[in-house]
């Protein structure tokens, strides 16, 4: 909530995408820089994969404004943030959350111990 107070006085809010992210712009140019600053106030905890592909191009600058955020073409899938550490990620077959069970192999396999 500080955040957004102190956002409002350096900035001016842009808009806010559909995870509930805020997105601002510093009123004046930044530094020697020629440009605004742009910034982000997540919804939630602060996590950078949150920030969906239209508003990441127009927070570095590759877009004057942010695109818009419907569905372009039948292939695209919704964006969604990086689940690594989360129920959701990825195990393979054998890992340890998923079973710890992996498929046979072929005999030539032999684990290394200390005394040999």
């Amino acid at each position: 909530m500080f955040e957004r107070l102190l956002a409002r006085f350096a900035g001016q809010e842009v808009g806010t995408d559909r995870f509930g992210n805020a997105y601002y712009e510093s009123r004046a140019d930044f530094g020697n820089y020629g440009r605004k600053r742009r910034w982000v106030i997540y919804a939630g905890t602060a996590e950078a994969t949150k920030v969906p592909p239209e508003w990441h191009a127009w927070l570095h600058h590759t877009t004057d404004a942010p695109l818009p955020e419907t569905k372009r073409h039948a292939w695209q899938v919704e964006h969604r943030p990086n689940p690594t550490g989360t129920a959701q990620a990825y195990r393979p077959s054998g890992h340890d959350y998923a079973g710890g069970k992996r498929r046979e192999t072929a005999g030539d396999y032999e684990a290394w111990s200390p005394g040999s």
